[in-house]
């Protein structure tokens, strides 16, 4: 086959399946909803004093190992942990953010806050869209999305779907694995629930069912500035409250619309940006990203188009040379 009519097949099949945009890449699939009984956890950056308690238990609760990312003085050994990111090491991790001469607390200048980072657990999550072997799912009742170290092929796929850079590859393991927080479900059977809002001593962190998470963020953005408010500490419907003053806060609730809503969300009196959460759009990537595929390859229409051209162009060849 020439080269000229190898290309006038693969216009030819492209014009086919343009014929129809409609039906073609018009379509985004519609939006997922959040689960009925879905559970979340809520972080008021505000509230948190970074004494790292959940790091510390999560590690022990998911049996993860202490990170040394500092090296030690002389003669001392390395007996504590202190991780700078997200690793397969460690899959919780509060972050610093300051200003200027950190004088502060919650100022954007010349002050200082405390973010909170692990897995969204998102509505629609890019990460099970992209694993080919549904290593990777989302509960259809709580929406955690969980991993299944059994079906995982190592593509590492997770790692580049995901919009918020959460999923992590034990590259330094004989049989590795990815590692994200999974909201500490293996506890659920016993009735608990993730151990980072087990732990909070100032009920920065909260665990319960997404809906009424929510509703207490919007409740809280009607505060005024120093106004008293009973906090509740380890789950949203806690009995167990902390009367503390409330901070201005930024009049957004992070995670309530990224990528299509997610079941963890945040608060903060800081711009997000600054305290290096990605500016997202609304919409999930992975409903246009999945519409167009499953049209593409309903019916298998975009490789037969391409088949019959390229087949079409063989033909023309042939006869020619007859």
């Amino acid at each position: 086959m020439k080269r000229r009519d190898f290309l006038k097949a693969v216009a030819g099949s492209g014009l086919l399946i343009a014929s129809n945009p409609g039906q073609a890449f018009a379509i985004t699939r519609p939006p997922k909803n959040m689960p009925p009984e879905a559970v979340g956890m809520f972080y008021d950056s505000t509230i948190c004093i970074g004494c790292k308690v959940c790091q510390h238990a999560c590690k022990e609760f998911n049996n993860r190992p202490a990170e040394h990312t500092i090296r030690p003085p002389e003669m001392v050994d390395r007996v504590w942990d202190n991780p700078v990111d997200l690793s397969a090491k460690t899959l919780n991790i509060i972050k610093a953010y300051r200003h200027g001469t950190g004088a502060g607390k919650n100022n954007e200048v010349d002050g200082f806050a405390f973010i909170k980072r692990h897995c969204m657990h998102c509505v629609d999550p890019a990460c099970v869209s992209a694993c080919p072997v549904s290593a990777l799912t989302k509960d259809p009742k709580n929406g955690v999305v969980s991993y299944n170290k059994d079906a995982c092929i190592g593509c590492r796929y997770c790692q580049i779907a995901c919009p918020f850079n959460i999923p992590k590859f034990e590259f330094d393991e004989p049989f590795p694995q990815i590692r994200k927080c999974q909201f500490c479900n293996h506890r659920f059977a016993e009735g608990k629930y993730s151990a980072c809002c087990e732990f909070c001593p100032t009920g920065a962190s909260i665990f319960g069912p997404a809906k009424d998470l929510l509703e207490e963020a919007r409740k809280r953005l009607t505060l005024n500035p120093g106004d008293y408010y009973d906090y509740p500490v380890q789950t949203v419907n806690s009995n167990q409250r902390l009367k503390q003053k409330a901070a201005k806060y930024i009049n957004y609730i992070y995670g309530e619309k990224e990528v299509g809503g997610t079941q963890y969300i945040m608060l903060s009196g800081v711009p997000f940006d600054k305290l290096g959460m990605p500016v997202l759009s609304e919409s999930s990537d992975v409903a246009l990203s999945e519409g167009i595929q499953h049209t593409l390859y309903k019916g298998m229409l975009a490789p037969v188009a391409v088949l019959g051209g390229l087949l079409f162009a063989v033909y023309r060849s042939t006869r020619n040379k007859e």
